[in-house]
């Protein structure tokens, strides 16, 4: 009996667990391979003892409606950056690959397929040279990979981010407020763009785009008369001003690497009132309820045909690469090629000269 170890990793995402009953379901045609799921991405094998589950039709009977992840995911540590507490009790970091790699070996795992983004598929890179037999599945609310043209969980956080809009809408106009959406994306502008257009709001900040404030409140006092009226401004968390700066935190947890983005909507409100905005503001976190519920149809069916295409490659051994939407064909690119280049919205493109084509202002 062959073996493939199945993974999730970084944040949750709308449709994981659409890609992992899409693999288990592809294997179970084959006699002689079973699934194996691990726990909280990698630390599943690196735990003692062993956290793993077998993952078979049962087992994934109906999840891919489900939001979140049936075997958990984490964004913290890793085979490469594990986490070990020092003597003075400060926290430092050990490389466990080689010792991972053994386990799996025991384990009588043939080949593992990564669910995850950046940050996982660079480390499956890592551990594919390491002579590891792997395949990614992108996965990313993001959309920041750039070798495929979109990433399962996003169009669901597109969909979240556009409700939030439209519920917004009707409070602005209710009370002539300038009200302030704050959607996720790191460094990336696409949920903010997409929400922007569908929702139909004033003005849209993108990480890309740097935006100056008094931009801003042109467009905001075009949408009042006499003090009626309300605007709208969706303002993805990456966004800066065009001094360049960046609203960040870094995070105490262990482990945890990434700088911590949020709280841009609360500043840009604080500069419109210092810059002599004279209406009534609020702002809105979005947070993770853009992370979770149930997948729409569109990523369950994406991340449905990644699973199947993953499995495909592992039985046709062809590793170190991540499956990628090309439309309307579903490929492999190389994981070099996956982690060249972050996926940004570009200035000039369609999406940014439809949204300057209804009147949303970028701030430029």
């Amino acid at each position: 009996m062959k073996r493939v170890l199945v993974l999730t990793g970084g944040g949750d995402c709308p449709g994981l667990n659409a890609v992992i009953r899409a693999i288990v379901h592809r294997a179970s045609q084959e006699k002689d391979w079973e699934v194996i799921g691990s726990i909280q991405a990698f630390d599943g094998v690196l735990k003692e003892p062993t956290e793993i589950m077998v993952l078979d039709e049962k087992a994934v009977q109906d999840i891919h409606a489900l939001g979140g992840t049936i075997i958990g995911t984490t964004n913290k540590g890793g085979p490469f950056a594990w986490p070990i507490k020092n003597k003075d009790g400060s926290w430092g970091e050990v490389d466990r690959s080689d010792e991972m790699i053994r386990k799996l070996q025991y384990m009588g795992i043939d080949a593992v397929i990564s669910i995850g983004g950046d940050g996982s598929q660079r480390i499956s890179q890592a551990l594919f040279e390491k002579g590891m037999n792997v395949i990614g599945v992108p996965k990313t609310i993001d959309n920041d990979l750039s070798s495929t043209d979109f990433t399962f969980g996003y169009q669901t956080a597109v969909q979240i981010a556009t409700e939030a809009v439209d519920k917004l809408k009707t409070t602005a106009m209710s009370h002539n407020r300038v009200l302030v959406l704050e959607v996720m994306g790191r460094y990336a502008g696409w949920i903010a763009l997409c929400a922007a257009i569908a929702g139909g709001a004033d003005v849209c900040l993108i990480p890309e785009i740097p935006y100056d404030i008094d931009k801003v409140m042109e467009k905001i006092e075009s949408r009042y008369h006499k003090d009626k009226g309300y605007a709208l401004i969706v303002v993805a968390e990456g966004a800066k001003n065009i001094n360049g700066e960046l609203v960040t935190k870094k995070s105490d947890e262990v482990g945890y690497e990434n700088l911590r983005l949020g709280g841009v909507a609360s500043r840009l409100v604080a500069d419109l009132k210092e810059a002599g905005c004279p209406y009534d503001m609020r702002e809105t976190i979005l947070g993770h309820l853009q992370r979770g519920g149930s997948p729409i149809a569109y990523d369950r069916i994406l991340a449905t045909q990644f699973g199947v295409k993953a499995m495909e490659l592992v039985l046709e051994e062809d590793f170190g690469k991540m499956v990628a939407y090309r439309h309307p064909d579903i490929i492999a690119v190389p994981f070099t090629e996956a982690i060249a280049k972050y996926n940004f919205v570009e200035k000039d493109s369609a999406l940014v000269q439809t949204g300057r084509g209804v009147g949303i202002c970028f701030g430029d």
